[in-house]
């Protein structure tokens, strides 16, 4: 089995197509597939043939989205711009064979051909010494093919276009491009978006009038936000850079995409990619469009960043956030996270400071008591010794019993005063990390915002 990924390098890899490369791979490294037992072979083709858009930055934004996937490829990239002299000697080879022809039809020429012939009728040209080619379709019966995911799909030839392969500045254009190179690469399957159904028929043919068998097609669903609509940027991330700067893990996105539309049994959703692989069978796609859940994906997320472990999730917020020194606040707050963008607003305060939230200071610690709890909560760990997790809880526990008061109005105004907010990691823990030398220092400066201390 060789299968291709042949992404157009026009901007970001988008959420569908690296769904798209995701299955390729699969089905390479699913093997065996062949009678000695090896695995597949996954191709990376650049179609790279749209000169303005199709940047040495565009190309290496898709070579980083799959290299971050974890998505190797074993042969490429291989580039369509680089390959005009084998398209030319096909091109010239079908002009040849009469399969092909060149033609000056003009559109109008084309409309006028469709007023005599009826609106149902494909053009048909005659061949002229120079103009543009167009590739010859019979005039009768139908061009069609299996398609693994949606079944028999046939087109009636008379009422298709000869279609245009190559301009008249000798320009090739995307479908006798594409099946030019498939050919010579070998490929045995081409899976891909359903947007590329419309262009198989002209493929087959070049594949035809080649005189070799063409390729088995898969044709994926394409991907809806849970609105129904087509996936893009107004249901967040659309792009697999945009998932990454996002907090985002490479083996949480190949788990959740490669469920869109995989047909895996219900209570099947937790993959490595390794399994992924084991598992995926092309047979089982389903045709029907998958849903682009994020809130899904968040959570698929927070379980494989839970299961990385501290020392590597450490190793990756280091990373992500470019700090260092992040293995306390990693331990205390896993828990909570389930990005790697959760993690910095979370426990920034350990580093930097209270954030200034005035209205979480004004209630929880400017009413109700705030201020009396507060300062029952300060003598108690300051004479927390030693200053751990478990002193630090019977210390605050101690103010709650001693107070008969509910632990959330000992221990939020304690929150508020080291971190600036009501949001952080466990009370205990948080205090424990920071130490009792800061942490009493911040109550202090709490108090004195809030007027309670003598001078």
């Amino acid at each position: 089995m060789r299968v291709r990924f042949a992404p157009s390098p026009t901007g970001a890899l988008h959420i569908g197509g690296a769904r798209t490369a995701l299955y390729n791979w699969l089905l390479a490294r699913g093997g065996p597939h062949g009678p000695n037992g090896e695995e597949g072979t996954f191709v990376l083709r650049i179609e790279d043939t749209d000169r303005e858009r199709s940047t040495p930055e565009n190309v290496e934004q898709i070579l980083d989205a799959l290299r971050w996937l974890n998505l190797d490829w074993d042969e490429g990239p291989v580039f369509q711009s680089q390959r005009a002299g084998r398209h030319r000697e096909a091109l010239e080879e079908l002009l040849a064979s009469g399969r092909a022809y060149h033609s000056s039809a003009t559109a109008q020429e084309v409309r006028a051909y469709k007023e005599r012939h009826g609106w149902e009728r494909g053009f048909r040209g005659e061949p002229e010494s120079a103009g543009a080619v167009r590739l010859r379709y019979p005039d009768a019966g139908e061009t069609g093919f299996d398609d693994v995911v949606r079944g028999k799909i046939r087109f009636a030839n008379s009422s298709r276009d000869d279609p245009v392969i190559a301009r008249a500045d000798g320009s090739l254009l995307y479908n006798f491009a594409v099946a030019v190179d498939d050919l010579d690469a070998g490929i045995t399957h081409v899976v891909r978006g359903e947007d590329h159904i419309s262009n198989t028929p002209t493929q087959l043919l070049v594949f035809d009038a080649l005189g070799v068998p063409p390729p088995v097609y898969a044709h994926l669903p394409l991907l809806y936000g849970p609105d129904g609509r087509k996936l893009s940027k107004r249901h967040g991330a659309a792009s697999v850079q945009e998932l990454r700067a996002a907090g985002y893990l490479p083996e949480a996105v190949d788990n959740y995409i490669a469920l869109l539309g995989a047909g895996f049994s219900a209570d099947e959703e937790h993959f490595s990619l390794q399994e992924l692989a084991k598992r995926f069978r092309l047979e089982r796609v389903s045709k029907n469009p998958a849903i682009f859940d994020e809130q899904k994906l968040r959570h698929m997320n927070g379980r494989h960043l839970r299961e990385l472990g501290i020392d590597e999730l450490t190793r990756r917020l280091e990373e992500y956030t470019g700090r260092h020194g992040l293995r306390g606040a990693v331990e205390i707050s896993a828990e909570k996270i389930q990005t790697l963008a959760d993690f910095w607003p979370l426990v920034s305060f350990l580093f930097d400071g209270p954030v200034d939230d005035a209205r979480a200071f004004q209630k929880v610690i400017c009413s109700d008591g705030g201020v009396e709890n507060l300062e029952a909560a300060r003598e108690a760990l300051a004479s927390a010794e030693p200053f751990t997790v478990e002193n630090v809880e019977a210390a605050l526990r101690g103010v709650v019993e001693a107070l008969g008061a509910k632990p959330g109005k000992v221990f939020q105004p304690v929150r508020v005063a080291i971190a600036g907010t009501t949001v952080s990691p466990g009370i205990f823990e948080s205090v424990a990390l920071l130490g009792q030398e800061e942490t009493l220092a911040r109550i202090d400066r709490a108090l004195d915002r809030a007027g309670a201390r003598k001078s």
